[in-house]
Parts: C-alpha cells; sequence; structure tokens
C-alpha cells in the first residue's frame, strides 16, 4: 500500500498565502492586517484566518495591538542591527563548532544543500523571490550549524533566522545590491566549510549577514523623508 502525502489544512493554506504576501511586500510593515477580507479572499471562516495569523504573530511577522486587532511587524533599522549583531554571534559561533565537531555525514549534507541551493534560482519571473529558493536556502544555513552538537544552541540561532527572514526578503524585493553576487557567497561559506576553515569560514558568513543589512539600511535612508510606506521606520 502507498503512503499519499497529507493534504495542506485550511489553516496552513491561509497561513502560506499571508506569509507570503507579508514577505513579497504586498503587506507592508505596520499596515493592519484586515481579517474580514481575508474571510472573503480566501473563502474560510474567521477562526481559521485568526489561527493562521497567531502562527505569524508567533515567528514575529505580525503583532497584536489592544483594540486595533493585528498588523505587519514594523520593521526598524534599530531593530535590524540588533539582529545582525545577534545572529553573527550565534551563527558564527555554532558554525565554529560545526567545523570542529561535525563528522562525515554533516559534512556531506552540507555539501548536497549547497547543490540543491546552486540549482535553485532565486527570483521569479515576476521578480519576486521564489518560494522553492527561500526552502533551499533555509536548509543551506540550519545545515551548515547542524554540526555544532548543541540543539539549544541550534534552536536559538533557528530562531534567530525566523526573525530575519522578512528582512531577508525585503533585501531582494527593494534593496537588492546590484553589486552583490550571493550564489557566490553562498559557495565561499560552503567550500571554507568543507575545508574546515573556521576562520575563513565564519568571516564569510559574518559578511553574508552583513551584506543584507548595509542593504537595507540604504534603502532606508534613501526614502527618508518621502511618503514611502514601505519605508524603514
Amino acid at each position: 500500500m502507498t503512503n499519499t502525502p497529507a493534504k495542506p489544512t485550511r489553516v496552513q493554506e491561509v497561513y502560506d498565502r499571508i506569509r507570503g504576501d507579508l514577505l513579497s511586500g504586498e503587506l507592508a510593515p505596520g499596515s493592519k492586517l484586515k481579517m474580514n477580507d481575508f474571510t472573503e479572499q480566501y473563502g474560510v471562516s474567521l477562526s481559521v484566518v485568526r489561527e493562521a495569523v497567531i502562527r505569524l504573530a508567533g515567528e514575529g511577522l505580525v503583532e497584536a495591538t489592544p483594540q486595533r486587532g493585528f498588523a505587519v511587524v514594523t520593521l526598524t533599522i534599530d531593530d535590524l542591527q540588533d539582529l545582525t549583531r545577534t545572529r553573527v554571534l550565534i551563527e558564527t559561533l555554532a558554525l565554529a563548532e560545526s567545523i570542529k565537531y561535525g563528522d562525515l555525514a554533516w559534512e556531506a549534507s552540507v555539501i548536497a544543500t549547497h547543490h540543491a541551493l546552486a540549482h535553485t534560482p532565486m527570483m521569479t519571473s515576476e521578480g519576486h523571490v521564489d518560494p522553492a529558493f527561500t526552502t533551499v536556502h533555509r536548509e543551506f544555513h540550519h545545515t551548515l550549524l547542524a554540526g555544532c552538537g548543541s540543539s539549544r544552541l541550534e534552536d536559538i540561532a533557528t530562531g534567530l533566522r525566523d526573525c530575519a527572514e522578512l528582512y531577508q526578503h525585503w533585501s531582494q524585493e527593494f534593496a537588492r545590491d546590484a553589486t552583490r553576487d550571493i550564489a557566490a557567497e553562498h559557495k565561499t561559506i560552503a567550500e571554507l566549510t568543507v575545508a574546515r576553515d573556521e576562520t575563513g569560514a565564519t568571516q564569510a558568513l559574518r559578511e553574508h549577514i552583513e551584506r543584507t543589512t548595509a542593504a537595507l539600511v540604504r534603502y532606508a535612508e534613501q526614502l527618508d523623508g518621502r511618503d514611502d510606506q514601505r519605508a524603514l521606520a
């Protein structure tokens, strides 16, 4: 007997669609989520929409406001820079530990996930980040740190990366750095990691993370004083 994949629940479907609109910038930072509009748009009950939005709030993409309901989280330079500093500290530590203690199976998984990443287009024909790329990109970065030998350290790093995903998407949707070769950055990180070059690999990862922040800060500065709801506060 063959097992058929389970169908996604209605909550999962609504969650995926709203999350996609958040990451693509269709729902602007700080904008109020109109729950009744979602029920009509997706043909579901209010309770389904609410459950999906609560999941997004748990990931830090949506925030609850007293007497106002839910709104897309407001993106701020201070928060972005604080998150970046913390990510650099945690992710470079976890990568260094992985290089020290990761076994051959971990090393092979780094090569495999990078191969998948390198062969997945980043952008769709419409100019948005491809969901398939998001998936393999997340898996690659998770795998880099998976050899550290500490589930707690992995969990902290994963949580921070989840918080940063909206910023990562915005860096491609609105603040794209034309001088940047992200595929080459990933290749460098993977090669230095497999070579067990702790200093080189952690430095490459640091620069990879910080370049995303730099692009978004430049974008915010360009929008300073303009009435643009996509601007960072």
